[in-house]
C-alpha cells in the first residue's frame, strides 16, 4: 500500500480529535479503545460482542453506534490509525540508503528514523500486543509488514533491484520483512524492555549479520 493510500486512512482513525470535537466524544472513543484491547487479551477478538465493549467502556449501545457500525469497524479504525501514523514516517524511511545504514553503523549510532519508528510503536504497544497476539486480528500483521518492514528492506536494495526485482529479490524482501515483523511482535509481546534506540541498533545489526558470525550487538 502506498503512502498516499495510507494517509487517507487517517480520516477513519481514532487520531487526536479535530479542533472543536466534543471532549465527551474523545473520551468515549478512548474508552472503547481500552475496552477492545483488554477484551482481546482476555477472550480473543472472535468472542467479543458490542455489548461486551459497551459494558467494559461504561457506555451505552447508542453511543457506540454513533461512531461505529460494529466491533470490526472499531478495530479497523484503530488499525488504520496506526498505519496512517506509520505513513508519515515512510517518506523519511524512503530516503535512507544502504550507505546511510553503514555510515550510522560505523559511527555506532542508530538511524534516527528507526528510533522514531520504534518510539511510535512503543507508544502503541498495548494495541499492537493485542492485535498481533494469538487472539487478535490475523489480517493486521501482513498490513503492518507491508507498511513498515517491506518498505524498509526495499529502500536498502541496489537501485537495479528496486526498479526491476527478480523473483529471488522478491523472496529476499519477503524473508527480511517477515523477520522484522517478528522482531516487532516479540518486542511488544515482552513489554518493550529495550529502548527505541536499542531496538534501532538491533534492527540494523540483524540486517548485516552473516551465518557463523558471533551473535553480538
Amino acid at each position: 500500500m502506498g503512502t498516499a493510500a495510507l494517509e487517507m486512512l487517517a480520516a477513519e482513525s481514532l487520531a487526536p480529535p479535530a479542533p472543536g470535537e466534543d471532549r465527551r466524544i474523545t473520551r468515549s472513543k478512548r474508552a472503547l479503545r481500552g475496552a477492545l484491547i483488554a477484551l482481546i487479551e482476555e477472550r480473543g477478538l472472535d468472542a467479543i460482542t458490542v455489548n461486551d465493549l459497551c459494558e467494559r467502556a461504561d457506555l451505552n449501545r447508542g453511543t457506540f453506534y454513533n461512531h461505529f457500525h460494529d466491533k470490526e469497524n472499531l478495530l479497523t479504525a484503530l488499525e488504520n490509525e496506526v498505519l496512517a501514523e506509520v505513513a508519515l514516517l515512510q517518506a523519511r524511511m524512503q530516503s535512507v540508503t544502504l550507505g546511510d545504514m553503514l555510515a550510522f553503523r560505523v559511527a555506532g549510532r542508530p538511524v534516527p528514523v528507526l528510533v522514531d519508528l520504534f518510539e511510535y510503536l512503543r507508544g502503541e504497544s498495548d494495541f499492537l500486543r493485542a492485535v498481533l497476539g494469538s487472539g487478535g486480528d490475523v489480517r493486521f500483521g501482513p498490513r503492518l509488514r507491508e507498511a513498515v518492514c517491506e518498505n524498509l528492506v526495499q529502500n536498502i536494495l541496489h537501485e537495479k533491484y528496486r526498479t526491476n526485482p527478480t523473483p529471488f529479490v522478491c523472496y529476499y524482501v519477503a524473508f527480511y520483512a517477515s523477520a522484522y515483523l517478528g522482531i516487532i511482535a516479540r518486542w511488544v509481546e515482552n513489554g518493550c524492555p529495550e529502548t527505541p534506540e536499542e531496538m534501532a541498533r538491533i534492527a540494523m545489526r540483524l540486517l548485516f549479520i552473516t551465518p557463523g558470525e558471533p551473535i553480538e550487538l
